[in-house]
């Protein structure tokens, strides 16, 4: 049986401005495996934060199908695709977006009482990811305002988990932390990936990819290669240089 989880045939993006279209993505195919963890890279406006949209059902292609375990979720109603992102995908963006008049504890239950009204369930496995994420009891009840961003971003990353999803997609998620925030983060999500969970995260930077088991490279709407790097591993003295010399060859 297959293990692929996200698939996309033809997949194309354009937009209009009057007489004016960009065509962001152009015909492009893109096979996720279960437990994948993938990265976007490309340069600025290539079209790699739209790619992830499309693919996480937030924005719709213009052509093409994008299919979920073989549903095709891109002839999904907005609301059927709310309830797709609700049940089988978790967020993470560079801007967080936490609400400001919540408490850390609540920021994260009212995702998890979307999908279960277990209120005493979600509460227990909340504390249970933030313990994972070195979030300790004194942090539940601060508001977001009282937090670094390393802590804000991790409690993001918690809200994210929270419904045990599926798939996680993340938007430049380090791209705003100092370099010891931005390790904390990408431990966490490489912890993600290991337990199972998908992963694909658009980045512009060599060591948050080199995290990844597979690069994707788009350049003007296009995947003009990819590299596969295998299982990660701390200490691979290989990995730093086999990436940077894919990227490189493809013009980074």
């Amino acid at each position: 049986m297959s293990n692929t989880i996200l698939k996309a045939e033809m997949l194309s993006k354009t937009y209009s401005n009057g007489s004016i279209m960009q065509h962001v993505l152009k015909n492009l195919n893109i096979e996720i495996k279960a437990g994948d963890f993938t990265v976007i890279m490309g340069s600025s406006g290539s079209g790699k934060s739209t790619l992830l949209y499309a693919l996480s059902g937030m924005d719709k292609p213009t052509l093409g199908t994008i299919d979920f375990k073989g549903e095709a979720i891109s002839n999904y109603s907005n609301d059927q695709l709310a309830v797709f992102r609700r049940k089988h995908c978790g967020f993470v963006f560079q801007q967080i977006y936490l609400n400001d008049t919540m408490t850390v504890l609540d920021n994260i239950m009212i995702s998890g009482l979307l999908v279960s009204r277990d209120k005493k369930a979600i509460a227990a496995r909340a504390k249970e990811l933030l313990q994972q994420v070195g979030l300790s009891d004194a942090c539940y009840h601060k508001y977001p305002s009282q937090l670094s961003g390393g802590e804000a971003q991790r409690v993001a990353i918690v809200r994210a988990l929270i419904n045990a999803p599926e798939i996680v997609f993340a938007d430049e998620p380090t791209g705003a932390l100092n370099s010891t925030n931005a390790i904390n983060v990408l431990d966490v999500m490489t912890e993600v990936n290991a337990s199972g969970q998908s992963i694909i995260m658009v980045t512009h930077d060599i060591k948050t990819a080199r995290r990844a088991n597979r690069i994707l490279y788009l350049k003007d709407g296009v995947i003009i290669d990819e590299l596969s790097l295998g299982a990660y591993h701390k200490d691979d003295p290989d990995r730093h240089k086999i990436l940077r010399e894919f990227l490189e060859s493809m013009g980074w």
